[in-house]
């Protein structure tokens, strides 16, 4: 009998490690072209990006090509949202702007099966050829929520006390927007906001998640952060720069 997929980055936080995953475009393609790089997983933006459900079954395809977790974006805290975006794929979910304990249940009621919630029952693209699919779908499943308003902060000791959640991600962009702090990412109030928020995080035993650069990524693992998203077009646009910069200098 086969077993699903294992879940790279759950896999790599149960054990306590650091998982990575890649946001950026995502097409198939591309997913298939960062696959050999080495990542836990991609993040298929379907809040802000231009992804739909008809897009996630290949670009999660991809991902399985080469054992990185597909974990999409939705764009609102709603079950059916949600179980559908596993339905047709996913290996986890990231949902916006979870604010109370209350909202964080939710997302589990959503994505979780009884006896832990309530998801539709259904068999999942992840269940193909898995008889034991939903005694399994649930340890496979992966639930992110972010924290992005100040409101989730000021909330964040209710929230961490919701099972079943594997990361409370700190997302920095929209905390600074409700902070007052609009574009402000580096504003002191924001900075000591958002480690605040995961020395918090970490400190109850739970796993923060933040937005990692090479300029932070050491000092966010410092804080006990373990997943990290980071973005690869910063990467590409600062290799062409310094390519340019060469073309130029030599062209002299």
């Amino acid at each position: 009998m086969a077993s699903m997929r294992e879940n790279r980055v759950k896999a790599k936080l149960n054990r306590g490690e650091v998982s990575v995953v890649l946001s950026g475009h995502m097409t198939p393609d591309i997913v298939d072209s960062l696959g050999p790089l080495g990542f836990d997983g991609v993040w298929i933006e379907g809040e802000h990006g231009p992804v739909d459900y008809k897009d996630i079954p290949d670009l999660t395809r991809a991902a399985d090509i080469w054992g990185m977790t597909s974990v999409v974006r939705v764009n609102q805290n709603v079950p059916g949202v949600i179980y559908r975006t596993l339905d047709v794929g996913a290996q986890g979910v990231v949902v916006p702007h979870v604010n109370s304990r209350e909202e964080a249940e939710a997302v589990v009621g959503a994505g979780k099966f009884a006896p832990i919630g309530e998801r539709g029952m259904f068999g999942s693209r992840q269940s193909y050829g898995v008889e034991n699919y939903f005694a399994e779908a649930n340890d496979q499943s992966l639930l992110v929520v972010l924290i992005e308003d100040i409101v989730a902060v000021d909330n964040l000791d209710e929230i961490l006390t919701v099972d079943h959640i594997d990361v409370f991600f700190v997302a920095p962009s929209d905390l600074a927007q409700s902070m007052g702090y609009i574009g402000q990412l580096s504003h002191p109030e924001v900075v000591a906001t958002i480690d605040g928020a995961l020395d918090k995080i970490a400190a109850s035993g739970r796993t923060p998640g933040a937005l990692a650069s090479d300029a932070n990524v050491e000092a966010y693992i410092q804080r006990g952060v373990k997943f990290m998203m980071t973005g690869w077009p910063a990467w590409v646009a600062a290799g062409a720069q310094e390519f340019q910069a060469k073309v130029a200098a030599a062209s002299q």
